[in-house]
């Protein structure tokens, strides 16, 4: 088992100023994409994979919360137009839900987002989804379903990227360092949303009080990796918003701004198993089989 490969994390004091320089970078390719973009065979920009937890962790409010705040970025001015301010003036998304071991579901199969309209038809299909509940958490197993899409991806991405987001650790199936490894060694980098919520008083053995420091240890990594933690549920729409133009605007924006970033370390502040430790279940450390499940809306 390899050290944790080090990455960057946002600050929480600085989260809004990042993305404040990360709409402006946009805003320049903006104004220079439509002379220079290829909009030309299968190239994107970026290949990016949603991976949404719905463990039973997230109660009903956080959950269409969630799915809310996904529905509004992808109909947000600025998000948009980042969209469409890479060479290619292109990107491809495709939306997982997931729960537990052998529980994820592609809820939208990859599309190219390269108008505005294209984007606001994903914000359309995310409100008309259904909404799906499941148990327990298999964040490695959600990490190696969400790298596995890219195999079926139609397109030829200039980078791939995989944004999970969840409100607990991993507590079954596949170890999510080892998921994370195996996924980052195939050049993809792994973005966080830890959902670092108050407690709503249903406080369990299976809560851990710094999700953040255990998305930054054992979860993120590859160039330019963060995570961005969200402590209030009416924070998530502004936290996804910012999370995406800081994705589809790339290292660049992670990796530039020194004084609004911190460098992790190669020393794991929260155990990467904490999660199977408190279910009293044994880590499985080489991956399995994943079921793909029916995609209800391809």
């Amino acid at each position: 088992m390899t050290e944790p490969k080090r990455s960057f994390r946002l600050t929480r004091r600085t989260a809004t100023r990042v993305a404040g320089w990360a709409a402006a970078l946009l805003a320049l390719g903006a104004t220079l994409g439509p002379a220079t973009a290829q909009k030309t065979g299968n190239k994107v920009d970026l290949a990016l994979v949603l991976a949404v937890d719905i463990s039973i962790s997230m109660d009903r409010h956080e959950r269409e919360t969630q799915r809310r705040g996904y529905a509004s970025a992808f109909r947000d001015p600025a998000v948009i137009r980042a969209f469409t301010a890479g060479f290619h003036g292109r990107i491809v998304v495709t939306y997982v839900e997931w729960g537990g071991q052998g529980d994820q579901t592609v809820l939208i199969g990859w599309t190219l987002i390269d108008t505005p309209s294209a984007a606001r038809a994903v914000a359309n299909r995310l409100d008309a989804l259904p909404r799906g509940r499941a148990h327990y958490t298999a964040l490695g197993d959600a990490l190696y379903f969400a790298a596995d899409r890219f195999a079926d991806l139609p397109y030829s991405p200039v980078r791939r990227v995989i944004d999970v987001s969840g409100d607990g650790v991993n507590n079954e199936g596949l170890r999510v360092d080892i998921a994370r490894d195996l996924v980052t060694e195939q050049g993809i980098v792994i973005n966080g949303l830890p959902l670092v919520l108050e407690p709503d008083g249903r406080i369990t053995i299976l809560d851990v009080p710094n999700l953040d420091l255990y998305y930054e240890d054992c979860v993120i990594g590859g160039p330019g990796a963060f995570a961005l933690p969200i402590r209030r549920a009416e924070d998530l729409a502004a936290g996804i918003r910012t999370k995406l133009l800081l994705e589809v605007a790339g290292p660049e924006a992670t990796l530039h701004p020194a004084a609004l970033l911190q460098e992790t370390g190669t020393t794991t502040r929260v155990p990467c198993t904490i999660g199977e430790a408190r279910r009293g279940v044994v880590p499985q450390d080489a991956p399995h089989r994943l079921n793909r499940r029916p995609r209800p809306s391809d």
